[in-house]
């Protein structure tokens, strides 16, 4: 444990390209997400607390649950931190990729980086994956936990949802369209245990899934995939997403990129962490709610 968690949350940065991007998207989960920042504060908007000896009271609980390793928090933000700093390689090949496409004597560069989609579709069942661990450990939730997960989405709130629409906006329809849940499915079948094992953020937090092979934890990343099917797909509907109106809301977020929705999530996939973002936001209001609770 390298910082205090008061020093992480201190230290979530107020405006920057990330939050940029999630204030672009803030209109199709309106009223969910704000950009809480600082540990203070974040204790005073979550619990509503004003005596100075209770928001103290609140924060040290809060600060010794965290450092207990019993308890998952600690494990929760660090799979939050570990899949956005490797989540640019997966960008990057994309850039690379669209290099070769567009300008002949680089075209080489094809031969020797992933296609953009298979990318793109490994690099969502991955963090998807990410998500459901992390919601496992940060709420002591033994075995697989797909199941809890699905259920909590019924009353998925604040940033976890803001989460959740960025997933589901910048790793499926912006890449992969609309029908994004399909598609990533055919091609983590069709990339299969080798296009898993190569992938660098699914390398980083692999001893966390479930499974105990590389086959077997492909296994479970479908098994999560296909779990919140039903209600991804509802939420594409409902909110009227596509690929248009996705790369609308995000064009003005990454300049010099141009217009066209691969270049886009490419570019968004370089340069943003929302995940490490609000997931150290989930993690603060969690520890915060709970040490509330408790003191």
């Amino acid at each position: 444990m390298s910082q205090a968690i008061y020093q992480i949350v201190d230290k979530l940065p107020e405006k920057n390209l990330t939050t940029r991007m999630l204030g672009a998207l803030d209109s199709i989960v309106p009223g969910e997400w704000k950009n809480i920042v600082g540990f203070e504060n974040t204790i005073k908007l979550v619990t509503g607390a004003k005596d100075q000896a209770r928001i103290q009271k609140i924060g040290e609980r809060a600060i010794a649950l965290y450092n207990d390793k019993t308890q998952g928090y600690q494990t929760g933000l660090w799979l939050y931190q570990t899949v956005d700093s490797v989540q640019g390689l997966g960008g990057m090949a994309s850039f690379l990729n669209k290099i070769g496409s567009s300008v002949g004597f680089l075209s080489f560069l094809q031969s020797i980086t992933p296609s953009p989609e298979t990318t793109q579709a490994v690099d969502f069942g991955v963090k998807l994956v990410t998500e459901i661990v992390a919601f496992c450990k940060i709420n002591g939730i033994p075995g697989d936990g797909i199941g809890d997960f699905v259920e909590s989405l019924a009353d998925c709130r604040h940033e976890a949802l803001m989460r959740m629409a960025a997933l589901i906006c910048v790793d499926g329809v912006l890449p992969l369209g609309p029908h994004f849940m399909d598609k990533a499915l055919s091609m983590l079948d069709s990339s299969g245990v080798s296009g898993l094992a190569q992938n660098k953020a699914f390398g980083k937090i692999s001893s966390m899934i479930p499974g105990g092979s590389t086959e077997k934890q492909l296994g479970y990343i479908k098994e999560g995939v296909t779990g919140v099917q039903g209600w991804m797909k509802s939420f594409v509907d409902t909110k009227q997403l596509t690929t248009e109106s996705v790369t609308e809301k995000l064009r003005g977020v990454v300049s010099n990129v141009g217009s066209k929705a691969d270049w886009i999530a490419a570019a968004v996939d370089v340069s943003t962490n929302y995940f490490e973002h609000t997931g150290t936001q989930t993690v603060a209001r969690s520890l915060i709610s709970r040490a509330a609770a408790e003191v």
